[in-house]
């Protein structure tokens, strides 16, 4: 184990909140009686529905196909038969293409339980079968993988690096898949490995999650596998894979470059246990770990559901919700999307599901310009004069202030105690800068 401090460049300290579900085991959802699986639940072009109005379709049978370079495609979770296609919103408030699929209540015998030898296969062959199996980043971002796999030619990864830290307050799924499938997350970590040949493999853990540390550790050295687990203090945003290559490697990845820019390749821990099962099981991304928890669910739990499950499936398993209940927020409170819509499906990217109590909002005052979301931005940008261009429609100005390396992370709405809507402001100035372009 390798003991790093973090990144230091700004971030901040939320309670974690995770003792909520951390030490809830992965329960399977009973399956519902109906999915709408989305075709636009990864980053890119939206795949092409493949199925019609009162087609049947089968578990792991390809219902959407991808449409273009950035895209992925997806595969039905379940025996059944569509019963309309239609326009849904989702979490996040887009609107997308969906297939609503009304469950078979006799499924088929599981057709992913063979074990396929992959010890002959080809760093292609392997890239071939992530592709074909519709696996994104599970951490929220939703790259298609097999997108971010494809090295070009003449570059050089340095450094695998699996993502385990999970910063976002609340959120335990990542956690509990390192405890339960700790041997198949690590045998993942030596396939994804094989793909993108890189020269050390890694996985960065935070400190609080010390007993995934050590299973992790004794796991790798039964294995004997050359793989360094990296232990690091609590900070947010720290899952970030800019701020996780900084912290695990040391390096900063210039504006407006990628991971790959510096040799590094990051990946989300449970989109490796998805690969494990792509290539051992050619088993499709259909079905995730979501913690489903906040202090207004009367059983927090961590719960394996279909891809395309109602939000209302889940927070019912979990004993449904108490009558405190101010927000729902689909992934973690500091870059989560909060919605109203109960039945909104569960995408590929959707980490947890959280119930939120009312507390009293402060009211938004004007900036202070004390610097504190200058002080706390992991980017090293200035939010203040960022926030203040948009306000005034200085879109451009705000660009040139570095307005497109902002990730979103919510550091500097955190420490606001004007409590202004920072983050919100961003995403308009983002959109209408694009539009200005």
């Amino acid at each position: 184990m390798s003991l790093m401090s973090t990144f230091r460049r700004g971030g901040v300290h939320p309670a974690d909140m995770k003792a909520l579900s951390k030490d809830s085991p992965i329960e399977r959802l009973p399956l519902p009686e109906e999915l709408i699986l989305s075709m636009s639940q990864h980053l890119g072009a939206p795949a092409e529905a493949l199925k019609k109005k009162g087609d049947s379709v089968s578990r792991g049978e390809l219902v959407g196909k991808a449409s273009s370079f950035i895209s992925a495609d997806v595969h039905s979770p379940v025996d059944g038969t569509v019963t309309d296609v239609r326009k849904v919103r989702l979490a996040s408030g887009a609107v997308a293409d969906a297939l609503v699929i009304k469950v078979s209540p006799e499924q088929g015998e599981d057709p992913f339980t063979t074990e396929y030898d992959h010890s002959a296969l080809s760093s292609e062959e392997l890239l071939r079968l992530v592709k074909e199996m519709g696996i994104v980043g599970m951490g929220g971002a939703t790259f298609p993988t097999g997108v971010k796999f494809t090295v070009p030619t003449g570059r050089t990864v340095d450094a695998l690096i699996v993502n385990g830290v999970e910063c976002e307050p609340y959120l335990t799924s990542d956690y509990r898949t390192m405890m339960e499938r700790t041997v198949e997350v690590v045998e993942g970590a030596m396939i994804a490995a094989r793909i993108v040949n890189p020269k050390k493999i890694c996985i960065g853990v935070e400190m609080n999650k010390m007993d995934a540390v050590a299973l992790l550790e004794s796991k790798i050295a039964e294995k004997g596998y050359p793989i360094e687990v990296y232990a690091l203090k609590m900070k947010y945003p720290q899952g970030d894979e800019k701020q996780l290559i900084k912290a695990v490697l040391g390096r900063e990845v210039p504006s407006g470059k990628l991971p790959l820019d510096v040799g590094a390749v990051v990946v989300n821990v449970s989109t490796i246990y998805a690969i494990y099962e792509a290539v051992v099981f050619h088993k499709p991304l259909i079905e995730r770990v979501v913690s489903v928890t906040g202090e207004s669910v009367i059983s927090p739990k961590n719960v394996i559901a279909p891809i395309g499950t109602k939000a209302i499936d889940l927070y019912n398993y979990a004993g449904g919700l108490k009558d405190d209940i101010d927000k729902l927020i689909s992934g973690g409170p500091m870059m989560g999307f909060a919605f109203a819509d109960e039945s909104c499906p569960i995408t590929k990217g959707t980490s947890g599901l959280l119930a939120i109590p009312l507390k009293i909002a402060a009211d938004t005052m004007p900036c202070v310009s004390c610097g504190r979301c200058v002080a706390h931005c992991p980017m090293g940008l200035m939010p203040n004069k960022m926030f203040r261009n948009i306000k005034y429609g200085n879109y451009q100005v705000a660009m040139d202030l570095g307005l497109m390396d902002c990730k979103e992370c919510g550091c500097c709405a955190y420490s606001c105690p004007s409590h202004l809507p920072l983050v919100q402001g961003f995403k308009l100035g983002k959109k209408m800068g694009r539009k200005k372009k």
